[in-house]
């Protein structure tokens, strides 16, 4: 604890020296933090500007990296509080906003030949669903088995969902609040809705908005559960497709295998997902009509039963399971079991890692646990009256 009240000391000194000199200020936006447009100068004053610039950014870089440090600490604390049954406290928390670069923009080489500065490279594209395919083909001789339409994978996610104890109300809404109520099964997100020059920005795919990463961990974790669902269905089959359905269990079994050649663990999972063809192709499951459902279910049943083995005995709102999915399962926890008053007050980056908050527009642009609370309630009120929301109650 007293690293911790050393650690905050020190950004507390670091943020009133850069306040005051004009170089920072604490407010939750992503686009104060991105530098100004570069400025072009004379030759006599790049170099001075150049060295002001850099200065500037050295000192910011320190300020946010001993943040988010300062965030990862009391993360840790209030873990080992919560194992040991003691209560959480307001200044388990970090109480200010990530610090925001306001400093002096990056000066233009007059030396450039277009006085521009060299362009970023530019990041690989993220995968997209034909890639999915093609890797499944290519590892696991997997095809999905598309359904014939919406509604067919509607009904079959609803079916999937009550059987293991989900609420209508919280499928429908978690559906709302991901896909903006209208998402099909195989909506990626970036992707939807259609529209020219788009880029997926993540592999998210889905209903639920599954990532390549949660697909692996779900198979490695409840792939034997998963078979045994898909030899229940051939039991009541013949002929070819009772074929195709024995086809696809040996396809499933190959994916688990695969997702098992690493410890049971998110960071293993993730290098999987994105460094390999094999992690690729298993994310194609989630198109599946009968794996799909599965997968979709299983990514929000494994909250609840997060929260009933941490003590959280009520039923989940469809807010609250939602917080589980947004910002996984202990932070979501985190902020569920939080006093209202305290959510008055906590900071939203409390709950998450760095990169995952300067990404997400709605928790930078809430500050505070009770405003995203209520943002994501709104959202969810709003997409529910969308047609595909409705589809999906119907459906139940």
């Amino acid at each position: 604890m007293g690293q911790i009240v050393m650690r905050l000391g020190s950004i507390a000194k670091c943020m009133w020296l850069l306040a005051a000199g004009g170089l920072m200020t604490a407010a939750p936006s992503l686009a104060q933090s991105v530098p100004n447009t570069p400025q072009a100068i004379s030759a006599g004053d790049y170099r001075t500007k150049a060295e002001q610039y850099a200065l500037a950014r050295r000192a910011f870089e320190e300020v946010t990296s001993a943040y988010w440090n300062a965030i990862a600490e009391k993360r840790r604390v209030r873990n080992a509080k919560r194992r040991g049954k003691d209560q959480i406290e307001l200044n388990d928390y970090v109480l200010t906003q990530p610090p925001v670069y306001q400093g002096p923009p990056r000066p233009v080489d007059p030396a450039s030949p277009d006085r521009e500065p060299p362009p970023e490279q530019r990041k690989p594209d993220i995968p997209v669903i034909a890639d999915f395919l093609r890797a499944a083909v290519e590892q696991f001789r997997f095809v999905p088995e598309r359904p014939e339409s919406e509604i067919a994978f509607k009904r079959a996610y609803a079916q999937v969902a009550v059987a293991a104890g989900l609420t209508r109300d919280q499928i429908v809404r978690i559906y709302a609040f991901e896909t903006g109520g209208n998402g099909s099964y195989d909506a990626q997100a970036g992707l939807t809705p259609p529209r020219p020059n788009a880029r997926a920005i993540s592999p998210a795919v889905g209903y639920n908005q599954l990532l390549s990463t949660n697909s692996i961990g779900l198979l490695a974790e409840h792939g034997d559960k998963f078979v045994n669902a898909l030899r229940q269905k051939a039991k009541e089959l013949t002929g070819d497709p009772k074929a195709a359905m024995e086809q696809k269990i040996e396809a499933l079994r190959r994916m688990i295998a695969f997702s098992r050649t690493v410890p049971n663990v998110w960071n293993e999972h993730d290098i999987l997902a994105k460094t390999t063809a094999g992690g690729l192709g298993i994310h194609a499951a989630v198109l599946d009509r009968d794996i799909g459902p599965l997968l979709q279910t299983q990514k929000l049943l494994d909250s609840v039963l997060f929260a009933r083995r941490n003590g959280y005995k009520s039923p989940l709102t469809a807010a609250e399971l939602e917080m589980m999915n947004f910002t996984g399962d202990g932070n979501g926890l985190d902020m569920v079991l939080m006093p209202a008053s305290l959510r008055q007050q906590v900071p939203t980056a409390n709950f998450f890692q760095q990169t995952g908050y300067e990404r997400n527009p709605i928790a930078r642009r809430t500050g505070l646990v009770a405003a995203l609370f209520a943002a994501i309630e709104t959202k969810m009120d709003e997409a529910s009256q969308s047609q595909g929301a409705k589809d999906l109650a119907a459906v139940f």
